[in-house]
């Protein structure tokens, strides 16, 4: 059997790639949905685990992070949805999708295992989170998601010398440059 294909030209691999840019950058943007709801999410939780331990003596303030149960099953059943409904998914596409359920199959371990290190887990989980989202910014080609990266990578180191309170709020910052003004900025622009 005859190949029937011919080699492209540099001018139409470009163009290829480039397209395949522009395709994935439609389909992730369209996700800014579950940079805005993570985002509120840990942003509430941290804030929420400071206020406890700070005003109160509330013996089990990490309680706070059950939030985390429904949000993550919201963020499932609208992949799942959106999955089905998708018409086009590119190799960038599925590269972006991968790096996140990385990070959804990560960070369990870290949380369950957390009393070998004291339940100093907010360090890891910024550092850990600095790689999908940074690598985003960059299928992307969006700087905010790149900077929002830089952001949780500085923020863990920073939570790596302070106190365990002081790490929520280090924490709430983090969310907020890496997820929330992300999240807002590619649904204002809708690549």
């Amino acid at each position: 059997m005859k190949d029937q294909s011919t080699p492209l030209s540099p001018e139409q691999s470009l163009a290829l790639i480039s397209g395949m840019i522009r395709q994935a950058q439609g389909n992730v943007s369209s996700l800014s949905k579950y940079f805005l709801l993570w985002g509120w999410c840990i942003a509430l939780a941290n804030l929420s685990m400071y206020g406890l331990t700070k005003f109160t003596s509330y013996p089990h303030p990490y309680l706070v992070w059950l939030i985390t149960i429904p949000t993550a099953i919201i963020s499932i059943v609208y992949g799942m949805k959106e999955n089905r409904t998708s018409a086009i998914e590119t190799h960038l596409d599925k590269i972006a999708m991968w790096l996140w359920v990385g990070l959804f199959f990560i960070i369990p371990p870290v949380i369950f295992f957390g009393y070998k290190i004291n339940f100093q887990i907010n360090p890891i989980i910024l550092l850990i989170t600095a790689i999908p989202t940074f690598i985003s910014g960059i299928i992307l080609r969006f700087k905010p998601l790149l900077v929002g990266g830089i952001c949780f990578w500085a923020c863990s180191i920073l939570c790596f010398l302070v106190d365990a309170q002081t790490q929520s709020l280090i924490g709430t910052l983090a969310v907020v440059a890496g997820y929330l003004i992300p999240g807002y900025l590619l649904r204002k622009l809708k690549l």
